[in-house]
Parts: C-alpha cells; sequence; structure tokens
C-alpha cells in the first residue's frame, strides 16, 4: 500500500472514530456507556433549537427614556459632592429632565459647565437650568440598550440555559429564546428584573416618620402615599418593605419614610453571592463592593451612625439596619426571609449588574414541545427519503463507482453530525434544511468527477489514469465552487440572526467536510480496490 493511500485512510478511521464518540451522547447507547465516561465526556452532543425542543420566546422594549432620566439624578448626586469638594454652596435638585442649580453665581456655573459639557445651561434670575443636550441623550438611550443586552445575556449565561439566542432588533427592543427552559416564569423574572440596587438614610427625624403606621395590609399603599403626598417635601418619598409572617403566612407592608437621595449603588458592586445565617438557618446574600464603593460606604456609615440604612432593590425596601459604628471593608448583606433559590435569583442579577434602564415586555411566548416533536420527525422522513433517492440514483447512474459516492455520502452525513456535537451547535429547523441540503451536496462533487472520468475512459485511458485524470481536471471546479458558497454561508452567519446562523453553521459545515469527502474519502477507496483487485476496466 502506497504511503499517501495509508495515511488518507488512517484520517479516515480517525475522523469516523471521532465523530461517533462525539455525536454519541444524542443516541440511546450513551446511557449504556461507563459512569466515568458520561462525566468526561467534553460536551453533550447537539442542542435542539427552540423550534425544536420548546422553550421560551421575549421581546424585551428598553424604556430608554428612563435611561436619561436615572443619568440626570446621578449627575445630581455627583455634582452636589463636586460642589462640596470645592467648598461652593449651592442647591442642586432634579426636576422633570434638568437640574436646577441656585443661587446664580459666576464661580459655581464655571465649575459646572467644566465638568458637564453635555448640559446646557440657562439662566433664569437666581438660578440657572440645565438640559441634557439632544445628542448625549440619544447616545444614553443607545447606550442603554447595548449594556442591557450584554447583562441580560450575563444573567442567562448565569442562570444555566444552553444555547440561548439573544439579539438586538429595531432601535430599543430585545428578542431572547430560552430553549428547553422548565420554569418561564422564574427565567422571566430573573431576566428582566432592573435591579437597581440603592442604599438611603431612613428618615425617622421628621416629625412624619411618626404618623406613619407600623404595618399595613396589602394593597393599601396607594392610599396611604395619597394621604401623605402633601405633606412630603422634595427631598422626602415613602417606600415600602415587604413583610411575611412565618406563622400565618400572611404577606404585609412596612412603610419607611425615606431622604430621597441615593448615596451607594449597585454598580460599585465587585462580588454578591449567597451565604446562610447560622442563626436563623436562612440565606441572605452577601455584597462585596469594590475600591471605590467600600470607601463610599464607609463614608456613609462614618457620618450617620445610629441612623438606619435602607437596602433597596427596584424601589423596595428588603432591610434597614441601624448602623452602629463605620463599617470598613465595603462589605454588606440583604436579609429578607428569602428561600434558597430566591437568593440564588438575586445573587445572579446583582452579579450580573442592574440594568440602566427599565424593560417593559412586549411578547412573551411559551413554545411548546409538541411542534418540535413533530419537526424532528417531518425531517428525519425528509432526509431519509432524500438519502435513499440520492443513494438509488447514484448506483443506477454510476454503477460501482455510484457506490462508492454513497459511501462518500454516508461519511459526509456521519462526519457533519459529529463536528455539529463537537462544538454543541444548536439544531433547528432551517439546520435540518441545511442537513438535507448537504446530503445533496455531497454527491455533486463526484458527479462532476465522474463525468471527468468518463471523458478520460472514452479517450481511451487506463481505469487507473481515468481515476486519476478525473480528480486532476475537477479538483479546482469543485474548490471554487465550495469557496463560493462558504462565503454565503459566512454572510448568512454574520448578518443573520437564530435559526438563518443554524442554516449558515450546517451549510458551512457540510461545505467543509464534502470537499474532505469528495477528494479524500473516494479516491481512498479508488486506491484501495486499485490495489486489492488490479482494475481491469472501471464501472462508471
Amino acid at each position: 500500500m502506497k504511503k499517501g493511500t495509508l495515511w488518507r485512510l488512517c484520517l479516515i478511521i480517525i475522523t469516523v472514530v471521532v465523530s461517533i464518540v462525539f455525536f454519541l451522547p444524542n443516541t440511546p447507547l450513551f446511557q449504556y456507556m461507563p459512569e466515568f465516561w458520561k462525566k468526561n465526556m467534553p460536551n453533550k452532543g447537539l442542542v435542539l433549537g427552540l423550534d425544536l425542543q420548546g422553550g421560551l420566546h421575549i421581546v424585551f422594549e428598553v424604556e430608554g427614556d428612563k435611561a436619561v432620566d436615572i443619568a440626570v439624578e446621578r449627575m445630581v448626586s455627583t455634582m452636589k459632592a463636586s460642589l462640596e469638594k470645592k467648598k461652593l454652596s449651592a442647591d442642586v435638585k432634579k426636576e422633570g429632565r434638568t437640574i436646577v442649580v441656585s443661587p446664580n453665581k459666576p464661580e459655581i456655573k464655571k465649575e459646572i459647565d467644566k465638568d458637564y459639557p453635555i448640559l446646557a445651561p440657562k439662566e433664569q434670575g437666581d438660578r440657572i437650568v440645565y438640559t441634557i443636550v439632544d445628542k448625549e441623550a440619544q447616545r444614553i438611550k443607545d447606550t442603554s440598550t447595548e449594556q442591557v443586552l450584554e447583562i441580560i445575556r450575563n444573567r442567562i449565561d448565569q442562570f444555566g440555559v444552553a444555547e440561548p439566542t439573544i439579539h438586538r432588533q429595531g432601535e430599543n427592543e430585545i428578542v431572547v429564546q430560552l430553549p428547553g427552559v422548565k420554569d418561564p416564569k422564574r427565567a422571566v423574572d430573573v431576566i428582566g428584573k432592573t435591579a437597581l440596587l440603592e442604599f438611603k438614610i431612613v428618615d425617622d427625624e421628621s416629625p412624619l416618620a411618626a404618623e406613619l403606621p407600623v404595618i399595613i395590609s396589602l394593597g393599601e399603599e396607594a392610599a396611604l402615599l395619597s394621604k401623605f403626598q402633601g405633606k412630603l417635601n422634595e427631598n422626602q418619598e415613602i417606600l415600602f418593605q415587604r413583610v411575611v409572617n412565618k406563622e400565618t403566612g400572611v404577606v404585609t407592608k412596612r412603610p419607611y419614610l425615606m431622604k430621597k437621595e441615593t448615596l451607594l449603588t449597585g454598580d460599585l458592586l465587585s462580588e454578591a453571592r449567597v451565604s446562610i445565617d447560622q442563626r436563623f438557618n436562612e440565606p441572605y446574600v452577601s455584597l462585596t463592593f469594590n475600591t471605590e464603593g467600600a470607601r463610599i460606604f464607609e463614608e456613609i456609615t462614618g457620618k450617620n451612625v445610629k441612623k438606619r440604612l435602607a437596602i433597596i432593590l427596584d424601589g423596595n425596601v428588603y432591610s434597614a439596619p441601624v448602623i452602629q459604628e463605620k463599617i470598613g471593608g465595603g462589605n454588606a448583606q440583604i436579609t429578607g426571609h428569602f428561600t434558597l433559590e430566591e437568593a440564588k435569583d438575586l445573587a445572579i442579577v446583582l452579579r450580573a449588574g442592574s440594568l440602566p434602564a427599565p424593560v417593559k415586555i412586549l411578547q412573551n411566548v411559551t413554545v411548546g414541545p409538541s411542534l418540535g416533536r413533530d419537526s424532528i420527525e417531518a425531517g428525519k422522513l425528509a432526509g431519509v427519503i432524500a438519502t435513499i433517492l440520492v443513494v438509488v440514483f447514484m448506483i443506477f447512474y454510476y454503477k460501482m463507482s455510484g457506490v462508492i459516492a454513497d459511501f462518500a455520502l454516508l461519511l459526509n452525513i456521519l462526519l457533519l453530525l459529529g463536528a455539529m456535537a463537537s462544538l454543541n451547535a444548536t439544531l433547528t429547523l432551517p439546520g435540518i434544511a441545511g442537513i438535507i441540503l448537504a446530503i445533496g451536496m455531497a454527491v455533486d462533487s463526484n458527479v462532476l468527477m465522474f463525468e471527468r472520468m468518463r471523458e478520460e475512459v472514452r479517450a481511451g485511458k487506463s481505469p487507473r489514469a481515468a481515476i486519476e485524470g478525473g480528480y486532476k481536471k475537477a479538483f479546482w471546479t469543485i474548490f471554487d465552487s465550495h469557496v463560493t458558497t462558504l462565503i454565503t454561508a459566512a454572510v448568512l452567519f454574520q448578518f443573520g440572526t437564530g435559526p438563518i446562523k443554524g442554516f449558515a453553521v450546517t451549510l458551512s459545515l457540510g461545505v467543509a467536510i464534502n470537499l474532505f469527502t469528495a477528494l479524500i474519502g473516494t479516491k481512498t477507496v479508488f486506491d484501495l480496490i486499485h490495489i486489492k483487485w488490479e482494475m481491469k476496466r472501471l464501472s462508471i
């Protein structure tokens, strides 16, 4: 046996074995494999897409205007701190989407104009009204959508969904597809939670605090807010804590009078993890701030000893402990009688980061797996019928050479499935279509070579010379056609979404593997037959 034929044969055997190993998790045989084999498998084979196994399809709308409002609120806080640091006395407050600064003094205006070029000033008597410029407002909206996209992706990765599809749609919409999700409600809660973590001081020193009831029933929040609406000043607000009676399970609300100013937010978090309270055996979320956050937290606790510091998530109070002393190290905790699952979900959203803007669900569809099973069966049937028709045609038209082409076809399908399994690729309906298309393409190259071989035979050449001439003359035609198809597939993958990408992946793999099976697989079989039987006539 020639050296070239030997290495090609070894390469085919190795690729077949590797493909079978990677595809095993998708076969019934995998359950009979030893446990150590199952645990050490590098992947779990092919993953079925949303259209095949069911799951969740959600369309979120990012409320960009709220992102601008939040940005203005943060500017107010940083502006106050900056002016205080420079020992400039000024009243800074937010009115709508504007920042009002008084008094109107040249030195104050100069500092603000220098630090905030994105704000357009307008002098109104003894005060200056700053408005965020349109270009910056649009940038904040665009950036918030991109940030929401990345944060949702991080949350889903930590939530543990295999092969999710996440992409931006239009100006401010995000499409999320989660195949195989068993608990849609929990998934939506984790993904869509704003997770805006804030630390504020409880205003116990105000006379209004004594007028608030200790506990109210669910549904009475609006009435209470209406009652105190005219009594609150511009720097106060009322927030609520959810309280569950352990013995009866009754849920009530505890109102708190807060100072509106946010002293610290969750964007300075470096870690959020679940811990267990040894005294009550209850889970809580332990927080660790980064260097800047730890410094601010130490300042807050140092300035507000004996006051209550409320920990607020998405406008809901989780706890409001009394600050006993200055706390260094940047560690805090959120308690709230969580279940272990609730604490884990809260840690996920805090660790992944708070959304820069609230999101609204425009579409929430749970796709049932029944459609997927029907589609899989229909896809299998179409694949089997296509394979049988191609196999029969090749044998009928090209005789023994057709049998060799059919071997390449089966080898192509096996290697394609193995390659997709090794990449943990998601199999979708368009992906099945791509596989069926690859079946047709698998013999297309052989057809080109066989026709060249026929021409060589008609020219009176020997079987060996006809085979060599057929491969040599058809090579560049086959190569060029496959390269152009790969370019098309690459464009589809780059600019397509979900199902289109699935089609592009199977098409690309099918084309690449087809080159291997056509130029190496069939050539090796012809060489082995010639070595074994010394062909006198080419059956083509």
